[in-house]
């Protein structure tokens, strides 16, 4: 009797949702590539064995150990610029003969435990000040992944800010940096001078509407820096997309305003080629392995980041919305149960999750739909490749099992 109840209080729908997306992201690398899908199937069989492991292990060893875990995955980072394999102008792989693990995917599990470990035994400190520990703990991974480097794993990095702001970290954060992301991108296309005579100009607009508000000292003197940063980054925009960036990144940001075709030799031909499989699909698609861009192998990396546009071509707008649509249900029931958690830890590490979840998947499809330059994210749980599958299926294994020892 309470082996049925325990069974009663596990999370099936999760699992079933998971299980659904994983089974349509076999069936279109399969139909890229046989071989690739034949071995999609080999890495999701030993995920089954990891979920065994996990629901086996008591719950209390991922908040205890966390800093353990933390540390083995700066370690692996590190370990990257000794040993690590350089993979599109990024050294970010190991290589141990034909298989490649990526310990990014380990990193981020890792943070966030110990993101939820840090903020579960300092829950009742007071204001903003808890959050400095747990931008740290985010931060030094995230510079690892600058200096190998990989931008698209750099951009994840950032769910780990929502759920920071779930536990109480202002929204002012978001509205600062929201601000100097647009204030980099306008500079890419507006002169910096035009931009500090806007900022400028805002500044003067909320100085006039807001008198009392800026009548203490402290409120005058973050305005005024906040202003400078900005004009700082609109002039410097200029010197670190020409120095820091390299080539193929500068290239990739140019596609989203200059078009695909000028690029198309280059870093436009993936995204002019995806485009096309995408539309060609039309209304219902062109149905299982019988599309003609998938067969004549035209998109590079289709069986990875840009497996959706395998989606488009075979299952067309209906097959691409009824994908959208289970994401939607699967990544809303990941926050859902995390937002249920009472335990601190729980809810950092469900949310953590959700957020990263959320992220690779609208990047992926706004990357391949030319709505985002290309940076290497893949589509979570449905692109090739097995450090990818194990990443992402560890994730929802462990927020199955923190919730299902919370219910049971």
């Amino acid at each position: 009797m309470q082996k049925s109840t325990a069974l009663n209080t596990f999370d099936w729908t999760t699992l079933f949702l998971y299980l659904l997306i994983v089974g349509f992201g076999i069936m279109n690398i399969y139909s890229v590539s046989s071989e690739h899908g034949i071995t999609q199937l080999k890495f999701f069989g030993l995920a089954m064995i990891i979920f065994t492991m996990i629901m086996i292990f008591p719950s209390y060893i991922y908040d205890t150990y966390a800093p353990i875990f933390y540390g083995i995955g700066l370690i692996l980072l590190l370990g990257l610029f000794a040993f690590g394999k350089e993979v599109s102008g990024a050294k970010a792989w190991y290589r141990i003969g034909t298989f490649g693990f990526q310990p990014v995917e380990l990193a981020k599990i890792s943070t966030a435990m110990m993101l939820g470990n840090y903020l579960s035994n300092n829950s009742e400190e007071y204001g903003d000040n808890k959050f400095y520990m747990g931008a740290a703990i985010i931060g030094i991974p995230s510079v690892l992944i600058i200096l190998q480097p990989d931008p698209g794993s750099l951009l994840v990095f950032g769910a780990f800010v929502i759920a920071m702001y779930r536990e109480g970290l202002s929204g002012f954060i978001f509205m600062v940096a929201l601000f100097f992301a647009t204030i980099f991108i306008l500079s890419l296309i507006i002169p910096p001078v035009v931009i500090t005579i806007c900022v400028v100009g805002i500044i003067g607009i909320i100085l006039y509407k807001n008198q009392n508000l800026l009548k203490e000292s402290y409120n005058r003197l973050l305005l005024f820096s906040v202003g400078l940063v900005a004009i700082a980054t609109s002039f410097s925009t200029n010197f670190v997309f020409q120095n820091v960036l390299k080539q193929h990144h500068r290239e990739r940001i140019m596609v989203l305003f200059e078009g695909e075709a000028k690029y198309r030799d280059t870093s436009g031909y993936n995204l002019l080629y995806s485009k096309t499989a995408i539309g060609s699909g039309r209304f219902f698609g062109k149905g299982f392995n019988e599309g003609t861009v998938t067969d004549g192998r035209f998109v590079p990396e289709q069986h990875t980041d840009y497996i959706f546009c395998t989606v488009g071509e075979e299952w067309g707008f209906l097959g691409s919305t009824l994908l959208f649509i289970l994401y939607g249900l699967f990544i809303a029931r990941i926050f859902t149960i995390s937002e249920n958690q009472i335990n601190v830890f729980n809810r950092v590490v469900g949310y953590s999750f959700g957020s990263i979840f959320l992220i690779h998947f609208f990047i992926n499809i706004a990357m391949v739909t030319g709505l985002f330059p290309t940076v290497g994210i893949p589509l979570p749980l449905f692109s090739y490749g097995g450090s990818s599958l194990w990443g992402f299926s560890i994730q929802v294994f462990l927020l199955l099992k923190l919730n299902w020892n919370t219910n049971s």
